[in-house]
C-alpha cells in the first residue's frame, strides 16, 4: 500500500512539474511588416501576416495591426518601417509584451 501511494505521489509531482515548465516557456509569435518603431515609447506597430507561405515566403498581409511593448525585449537588427519582423511575445492584461524581435528581412540579406 505504501509503495502505491509513493508511486501516485511521484507521478503527480512529475505531472505538476511538466505543467509549470510548459507554462513558463509558452509565448505567442507574430510575423509581419513593421509599420513604425517608436524608440521613445519603445513600441513597435506591426501589420500582421498570415501563415500562407506558399504564395509569399513571409505570408500575406492581413488587416490586423498590433502594438508591441519592446522596452524589455531582446532585439536583433534594429527594425525600420517596411522590415519583416518575427516577434515572440506574452500577453499581460490588454497589452502585448515583446520578448524577442527577429528582423527576418535583414537576416535574409546577411545570408547572401
Amino acid at each position: 500500500m505504501k509503495l502505491h501511494i509513493k508511486a501516485v505521489a511521484t507521478i503527480g509531482i512529475i505531472i505538476l512539474c511538466l505543467v509549470f515548465a510548459a507554462s513558463a516557456v509558452a509565448s505567442e509569435v507574430a510575423q509581419g511588416k513593421c509599420i513604425e518603431y517608436n524608440t521613445e515609447t519603445k513600441v513597435i506597430k506591426l501589420q500582421e501576416y498570415d501563415t500562407n507561405f506558399a504564395q509569399n515566403k513571409y505570408g500575406n498581409p492581413t488587416s490586423i495591426e498590433s502594438d508591441f511593448d519592446v522596452s524589455t525585449a531582446k532585439i536583433g537588427h534594429i527594425p525600420e518601417p517596411g522590415d519583416i519582423l518575427r516577434i515572440s511575445y506574452k500577453i499581460e492584461g490588454a497589452g502585448k509584451i515583446a520578448l524577442k524581435i527577429m528582423n527576418v528581412s535583414k537576416q535574409d540579406l546577411m545570408k547572401k
